[in-house]
């Protein structure tokens, strides 16, 4: 089957570290935490009373402020990033055809925000059920795509993918081969996550997976550090207009990067652990490499899923030994989630983004907050500790990761016309 090339014309980003794009990339490249107290609730009595909030955000800035409420935090943010990837892009209903242009845009929670506070002001009243008229809407992980859709005018193919923490990777992919087979001109893909809440931050907790470096905030996130002691909470969106590769020279777009392939996988190990030889994450990106008809020595850098937990880390840079071989110690490795903490459904993404600005500019962003060694990790890797590295970056492969083991990894490369 004669599949047509995919690249990206336009990219979005609202961060915990910059609220666009291209603010995102200055603080990836400054290694900028994100992480501080949080601002959205008294968390005087968690156990983790910090998270990497989006900074200085005002809806009304950029909605309605009627439409405004009648949204969810997490479509808020969809709704800002995808006006910066249309912008980008230079599309709009007008000079594309609507119908074949589409919206898979994921989240791997949703609204739960507006689900805490509904249920809460249930709890408080008579039991008489008054709840707003909105709250299912608001609610449900689908809306941010419909809304992006109603936005812009879109009426291609449009829905979400639920995966955890590999959502908007699985999200990309989706994109990627539908307009592979031909069936839609552009897709805007991404994802985009708002829980930090009482009941985000609280179930967390009670999993043991967050951090409670509560005396030092900012160096909370430590990916590779021996003394890392779980994720740190990060919210936020990211989107990228993918298009067939006729259709943006057609237009005469500017094209940032190719996609090169995409895999997915399951551990069917365990429902928050990874398999602890990092199967699935061998397995995905052996896939991924497969589809994009790549081999190993062929990629120059990886954006890991690295959340900064004990078995997480491990298990991942196993497979990354078992998958590259000697390949392994001339790559660069890095995990952004250092600064912007761990986006969720969102983090596939943004660390798509920072793979696509790699691939352009042939900088790799840094891991920071590494104090000590891993023993358990090979010494011979270059996680690109603290500073960010310049290098040709032909390709790079960005690895996500979610609870139930659902492995996502995508490949994006320079764009090389033929």
């Amino acid at each position: 089957m004669n599949l047509k090339r995919v690249v990206v014309t336009g990219i979005g980003a609202l961060t915990p570290i910059g609220n666009t794009a291209s603010e995102y990339w200055s603080g990836l490249l400054e290694g900028r935490s994100g992480a501080d107290f949080i601002s959205q609730f008294d968390a005087a009595k968690f156990r983790t009373r910090f998270a990497c909030e989006v900074k200085g955000f005002d809806p009304v800035a950029f909605l309605d402020r009627k439409e405004a409420r009648k949204i969810d935090r997490f479509t808020q943010f969809g709704l800002v990033v995808s006006d910066e990837a249309v912008r980008d892009a230079g599309i709009s209903k007008e000079t594309v055809d609507p119908d074949r242009v589409g919206v898979i845009f994921s989240s791997g929670i949703g609204g739960l925000i507006t689900f805490q506070e509904e249920v809460i002001n249930f709890a408080k009243g008579d039991g008489t059920p008054r709840f707003n008229p909105f709250f299912i809407p608001k609610m449900i992980l689908d809306i941010a795509a419909g809304q992006i859709s109603m936005r812009h005018g879109f009426r291609g193919p449009n829905f979400a993918v639920v995966s955890a923490c590999a959502s908007s990777t699985h999200a990309v992919i989706e994109a990627f081969n539908w307009i592979r087979l031909g069936k839609a001109d552009a897709i805007l893909a991404g994802g985009s996550e708002a829980v930090i809440s009482q009941s985000g931050v609280a179930g967390f907790n009670a999993m043991k997976a967050l951090s409670e470096r509560n005396d030092d905030p900012a160096t909370a996130s430590r990916p590779f550090d021996k003394e890392r002691d779980g994720f740190v909470m990060g919210e936020g969106a990211g989107m990228l207009v993918l298009e067939e590769l006729e259709h943006a020279i057609a237009r005469g777009a500017k094209i940032y990067c190719e996609i090169g392939g995409g895999g997915a996988t399951a551990d069917a190990h365990h429902i928050t652990a990874p398999h602890p030889e990092g199967l699935g994450a061998l397995n995905v990106m052996r896939q991924t490499l497969a589809d994009a008809n790549m081999t190993a020595d062929e990629i120059d850098y990886i954006n890991v899923h690295g959340t900064s937990t004990p078995l997480g880390d491990i298990a991942e840079t196993k497979a990354i030994l078992n998958v590259f071989g000697e390949h392994a110690y001339k790559l660069n490795i890095s995990s952004t989630k250092s600064m912007t903490g761990h986006l969720l459904g969102a983090a596939g993404a943004i660390e798509a983004i920072a793979c696509v600005y790699s691939v352009v500019h042939d900088i790799v962003p840094p891991t920071i907050n590494h104090f000590t060694d891993d023993p358990e990790l090979d010494p011979g890797l270059n996680f690109t500790f603290h500073k960010p590295q310049s290098r040709t970056v032909r390709a790079a492969l960005s690895n996500t990761f979610g609870f139930g083991g659902h492995n996502a990894s995508v490949i994006v490369k320079k764009y090389i016309s033929k």
